[in-house]
């Protein structure tokens, strides 16, 4: 019997395998405030706002522009307000390894469509990298 414990929820499967797929059903069900699904919502606005919040960064030219550099304070904010609504139910590690590689991910794509950034072979396979990664570590996202 396999056992794995994911917070305050015990996960039991006869192997590996199942495991897996009762971890993968259970993530969305977790549920401390009854917010199961609403965690990855709040997760995948969190990530959308600190994508817009690099980004206002980078525009904001070292803080020297008005617009872009409140642009950013605000997304910040709204991205780590975010992130802490998704810590009450997804666990820090899996919250922080998604927000984080996809997060880089996307702020990439983003540099390279709207501010000309060169992608090249060793961009290519850092993400990948860091996508297999987060995906290796966690193998139920």
């Amino acid at each position: 019997m396999n056992i794995l414990i994911v917070g305050r929820q015990e996960i039991r499967a006869p192997n590996k395998r199942s495991l897996t797929l009762r971890l993968i059903f259970s993530l969305g069900k977790m549920n401390v405030k009854g917010n199961g699904m609403k965690s990855w919502i709040y997760l995948l606005v969190a990530i959308v706002a600190e994508m817009v919040g690099t980004s206002g960064l980078k525009a904001s030219d070292g803080f020297s522009k008005l617009w872009p550099s409140l642009l950013t304070i605000v997304a910040y904010g709204a991205s780590f307000f975010f992130l802490s609504l998704t810590l009450r139910t997804i666990p820090v590690g899996i919250a922080y390894a998604v927000w984080g590689g996809v997060g880089i991910v996307l702020i990439t794509l983003v540099g390279w469509l709207y501010f000309g950034q060169r992608l090249d072979a060793p961009a290519i396979m850092g993400m990948l990298l860091i996508v297999s990664g987060v995906v290796g570590d966690y193998p139920q996202l």
